[in-house]
């Protein structure tokens, strides 16, 4: 059984360089050491277990990715990593937030009404019908618009990492989500 080193931050900094030279033992390494601490900051900014762990995953990636990037002399890797993972947990949020602006716009009619904090089996009957609309909704989209949209808020991608994951100009990507969603609000007008 390994010792624990006595300088953690020297050890981060000799595991990050040993990443950059494409040592996939030392990223298992740096992922033992920092995942829980990552997790942790995460679970405080967003508030959602799930996204926490996709947060800690995306920061893993970029880590490995961009390991050359990391530059002793500006302060300790697990600072970095911490600085990372906040960065992509305030993405996140700022993503949710704009998801649901954007479908408030683009389909103002698919949120029920307020209620006193009551829900009965009619609310959960006409949510229910509200989703099965949206998801028939979806099928009428092209191939491209509906991947594009299902991307943007389902996977909850920004535009650019739609773009870069489908090899495609930005300026397209975001047409196909404007075309999608306009589209979508038609179809659901004449459903709902």
């Amino acid at each position: 059984m390994d010792e624990p080193p006595t300088d953690p931050a020297r050890h981060h900094a000799e595991l990050a360089a040993a990443m950059a030279r494409g040592d996939k033992a030392a990223l298992g390494k740096l992922y033992d050491l920092l995942a829980k601490p990552l997790y942790s900051l995460a679970l405080r900014v967003t508030g959602d277990a799930a996204e926490a762990q996709d947060v800690v995953q995306d920061v893993f990636l970029q880590l490995w990715h961009k390991a050359a990037d990391y530059q002793p002399e500006r302060g300790s890797y697990f600072s970095w990593a911490a600085t990372l993972t906040r960065n992509r947990a305030l993405d996140r949020i700022r993503m949710r937030k704009r998801r649901a602006e954007i479908v408030q716009e683009s389909a103002p009619d698919i949120h029920p009404p307020a209620h006193s904090g009551e829900t009965d089996s009619a609310d959960a009957l006409w949510l229910r019908e509200k989703a099965g609309a949206v998801r028939h909704a979806l099928t009428s989209l092209g191939d491209e618009q509906r991947t594009a949209i299902e991307l943007a808020f389902f996977r909850g991608l920004t535009q650019q990492q739609i773009a870069e994951q489908l090899g495609e100009p930005l300026g397209t990507v975001k047409a196909r989500i404007r075309r999608g969603l306009l589209r979508l609000r038609e179809t659901l007008a004449s459903r709902l």
